[in-house]
């Protein structure tokens, strides 16, 4: 089956990262390091291999050490190509995304966007192939690749939606557990960020527009994803990370 895989993507790497404290307190989040190298390389990595052509990164928090990670991984020869957005003042999700849209540093097609901390382990169809060959730009605004909690390392909390028999998602009921959370990583049509409001808000605001319009899809990863939230998670995903490499080690899943 013919895929339209996007060309672009944008990884939001402009948070504080204040729950990772106190690794963040020095280190942007996205440069903390996993199994060897920042996770902000893993996200990039899998773009890379997902055929994506130019990234938009953005910055906020001590944009100068992004750039330079930016920079190292250019002096390397590692795609994709990326272009750098800093932003004085914090835009949030949504409100980044709208502004590398009006600023035309993506163009007019659907695009990945993932949060700058999102990793995973792929099924037997790469994570970013199974969620282009789901989203139907005529149908859909956008499409979230949620995380069954049972499957993630590191700390979840309650669950993000629900997903009924027809594979439409929802929010939590008031006191509600949800079984699936958002991993960071969906692809989205521009047409989502019609009327967005000007300045910061986060994607949820569109999200919840595309809902109530019967516009945003889901569907389920098929393997372990990390919720990489505090210190803690980044050593629980070390621990999986080494085991899976390692499947001879004593450290088990």
């Amino acid at each position: 089956m013919s895929v339209n895989m996007p060309r672009t993507a944008m990884v939001f790497a402009a948070g504080l990262g204040r729950r990772m404290r106190p690794l963040s307190e020095s280190v942007p989040k996205p440069l903390l390091r996993v199994a060897g190298q920042p996770i902000l390389d893993h996200v990039l990595d899998r773009l890379e291999a997902a055929g994506v052509a130019q990234v938009v990164v953005n910055a906020h928090w001590q944009p100068d050490a992004i750039h330079a990670a930016l920079a190292a991984r250019a002096a390397a020869h590692r795609g994709p190509r990326t272009v750098e957005q800093v932003e004085d003042t914090l835009l949030e999700t949504g409100g980044s995304a709208a502004s590398a849209l009006r600023a035309g540093r993506i163009g007019p097609d659907p695009f990945f966007l993932l949060n700058g901390d999102a990793m995973w382990l792929n099924g037997p169809v790469p994570a970013l192939r199974r969620l282009a060959a789901a989203f139907d730009p005529a149908s859909m605004d956008a499409m979230l690749l949620l995380g069954a909690m049972t499957r993630a390392v590191g700390e979840v909390g309650h669950g993000d939606f629900a997903v009924d028999a027809h594979g439409r998602p929802r929010r939590p009921r008031a006191g509600e557990i949800t079984p699936y959370v958002f991993t960071g990583v969906q692809i989205v049509s521009p047409r989502l960020f019609d009327a967005a409001p000007e300045g910061g808000f986060s994607m949820n605001h569109l999200w919840d527009r595309a809902m109530a319009a019967g516009r945003l899809g889901v569907i389920v990863h098929d393997s372990l994803w990390f919720h990489l939230s505090r210190p803690a998670d980044i050593t629980a995903a070390e621990r999986v990370l080494h085991s899976t490499l390692n499947p001879d080690s004593d450290t088990g899943l």
